[in-house]
């Protein structure tokens, strides 16, 4: 865990995130004035899971599934 100064942090900063990007560094330590202030670290990927069509087959959607959609449009415009 390497720690560099503010001014060497602003000067190298594409160099220092490629490094815990690539998992050289797991993270790097910013001090100002010789003490820690802050730490770089890598983002982890995020999986994105499937998310359409989750739910296809695990219910049967009704027919008149619309039926209300006037009385509720009512309730919303005031006009019920």
């Amino acid at each position: 865990m390497p720690t560099v100064n503010m001014l060497e942090a602003k000067s190298n900063l594409s160099r220092l995130v490629e490094a815990v990007e690539s998992g050289a560094e797991a993270e790097i330590v910013i001090a100002r004035n010789g003490r820690p202030a802050a730490k770089l670290v890598a983002i982890g990927a995020k999986v994105a899971g499937k998310r359409l069509g989750v739910a296809k087959g695990k219910f049967i959607l009704p027919d008149d599934i619309d039926r209300d959609n006037a009385a509720i449009a009512g309730i919303f415009t005031g006009k019920s």
